[in-house]
């Protein structure tokens, strides 16, 4: 606050220098929220009118909801039932019979990584960029570019937040531009000189906007809280992976009720804890399972609501049933309390509380 730098200043730059290191990318661009850089990735891309970007059904809408932002359209590939990510057979099969695949995102759900490097083939056969979804984690690999959001409920928070990385100069170059107004950064040299300079010295006032580009900054102030949380980083995922370990033994052996992700538990970020509960063989629904919670002052919910069950989804012809993984998965679905500061003793409070409710005590 005291520095006077309350938009883009240092901060910023020190904090995607930071990001950057971290997951092992050449360039980062801050913007101002995930979703934010899901569109600036896709305008970077290139995607545009009659091109396609596949994703999974289960997400957030807005890692699909970004190609039509840029006047492409979405399609969706299926999930793998174990791992509640996209099943890289199912996008082959999707990307052989799609024309025009310019893009594919897939995301990590709840912190799991995908299966990148069958992901990556698909995608070099098709000839297509990967636009990692990485909002539940952190790290990238085998990307074009990797999208990371910073909303408080996320591994780390700068209140509203986002990220974009990536290892190739040209495409840095654009999401500068982009997530600025379209006008120009670095070195870029101007497209009319003539405007740009006073007896061959440049004019200082000078700028040019090379195109249509967005206002997606983030703010100094918000790069300063998100560096103070990065130094908390490797100890929030400590903790989650802990409790999520715990949450698997404390419902070990309940019927009907099994983890959503049991495998890699080392390997995943742990950005939600999701059960799936057969509520048609106890006989109780979900909504009066989470409501007995919310009376007991444990607030769940469900991660995700099957993107193509959408109306602007279904208004654009796609059908929910033509996903039966994902929607097999939403049937069940439940996400329980998962944060940094939850105790040990609350953890016991939702399993015991949940357990009552499920008539498994």
């Amino acid at each position: 606050m005291r520095s006077g730098w309350l938009t883009q200043g240092p901060r910023a730059a020190e904090f995607e220098r930071t990001v950057a290191d971290y997951v092992g990318a050449r360039y980062a661009v801050a913007v101002s929220n995930g979703t934010a850089a899901l569109h600036l990735a896709c305008a970077a891309a290139g995607l545009g009118d009659g091109d396609v970007l596949v994703t999974s059904p289960n997400t957030f809408v807005a890692s699909a909801n970004c190609a039509h932002f840029v006047g492409a359209r979405a399609e969706f590939a299926d999930i793998d039932a174990t791992s509640l990510n996209m099943d890289p057979e199912q996008l082959g099969r999707r990307c052989a019979v799609l024309e025009r695949v310019k893009a594919i995102v897939p995301v990590h759900f709840a912190g799991l990584p995908c299966d990148m490097p069958s992901i990556r083939a698909v995608a070099d056969r098709t000839g297509a960029r990967i636009i990692e979804d990485a909002s539940h984690a952190l790290g990238a690999t085998y990307a074009d570019m990797t999208v990371f959001s910073f909303h408080p409920v996320k591994l780390m928070a700068t209140g509203e937040g986002g990220m974009v990385t990536t290892n190739d100069e040209v495409l840095y170059r654009d999401l500068l531009r982009l997530h600025s107004h379209g006008i120009n950064k670095l070195d870029d040299a101007y497209a009319v000189p003539e405007q740009a300079y006073t007896d061959g010295v440049p004019n200082v006032w000078y700028y040019e906007m090379k195109e249509l580009g967005f206002n997606f900054r983030l703010t100094d102030l918000q790069c300063a809280l998100g560096l103070s949380q990065f130094a908390k980083l490797d100890r929030f995922l400590e903790r989650r992976r802990a409790l999520a370990l715990r949450y698997d033994r404390l419902l070990a052996g309940v019927p009907y009720v099994r983890p959503a992700q049991p495998a890699a538990r080392e390997r995943n970020a742990h950005h939600l804890y999701v059960v799936r509960i057969d509520f048609d063989a106890l006989g109780v629904s979900r909504n009066a399972i989470m409501n007995g919670l919310r009376e007991r002052s444990i607030y769940c919910q469900v991660h995700y609501i099957p993107v193509p069950r959408q109306p602007y989804y279904r208004r654009r012809g796609h059908r929910p049933a033509d996903y039966p993984a994902a929607e097999g998965y939403y049937r069940e679905a439940l996400s329980l309390p998962l944060y940094y500061t939850l105790s040990d003793v609350q953890q016991d409070y939702v399993v015991a509380q949940l357990k009552a409710l499920l008539r498994c005590a």
